[in-house]
């Protein structure tokens, strides 16, 4: 039997976020989604996709990486298609991190900080990070599988003052 109610097939997560000022250190953010299996779904993920990386199967891909906020729209740009994802996967955690090279950085501190989740020209998520200012990562969004197998998306943004290595194994928490 067939159902009326569709699920999210492919999904974009974009950043955005001014550049430093003049002599200061670059604001250096970046998108990481974590996958997590089936019979874990809040366990350890089962991997990462950030600036280093990309899904095995293809069906996550970070298709923009800026390290200084400079240029047009968005500086980061994280595709899930989610429709090809295996079954194996029932959720997947989306998380923004601000990298640490030069001290102690938080939202607060990164002038017109942005993300937005669209699925085509739909949007179904924006945020500026208000709520997390004090923090130095952030989980942005949820999407999980429900019982017809259909993929839902759950608005998150969840504050952490963590280093990218603990966050990422937090983000999912």
């Amino acid at each position: 039997m067939s159902t009326l109610n569709k699920g999210i097939d492919k999904v974009e997560v974009s950043l955005g976020w001014d550049p430093s000022p003049i002599g200061e250190p670059d604001n250096d953010l970046d998108i990481i989604a974590a996958t997590y299996p089936a019979d874990a779904p809040h366990g350890e993920p089962a991997y990462l996709v950030h600036f280093d990386s990309r899904s095995p199967d293809g069906t996550i891909t970070l298709n923009r990486d800026s390290r200084t906020g400079q240029g047009f729209g968005a500086d980061e740009v994280l595709t899930l298609e989610l429709n090809r994802l295996s079954e194996s996967y029932s959720r997947v955690v989306v998380g923004v991190l601000i990298q640490q090279t030069d001290g102690r950085k938080v939202f607060g501190e990164v002038e017109n900080t942005v993300v937005v989740v669209r699925e085509g020209y739909h949007m179904l998520a924006e945020n500026d990070f208000a709520e997390v200012a004090e923090s130095t990562a952030a989980a942005v969004a949820g999407f999980s599988r429900d019982a017809a197998g259909e993929w839902r998306f759950h608005p998150v943004m969840r504050g952490f003052d963590a280093d990218p290595d603990t966050f990422a194994g937090l983000m999912g928490g």
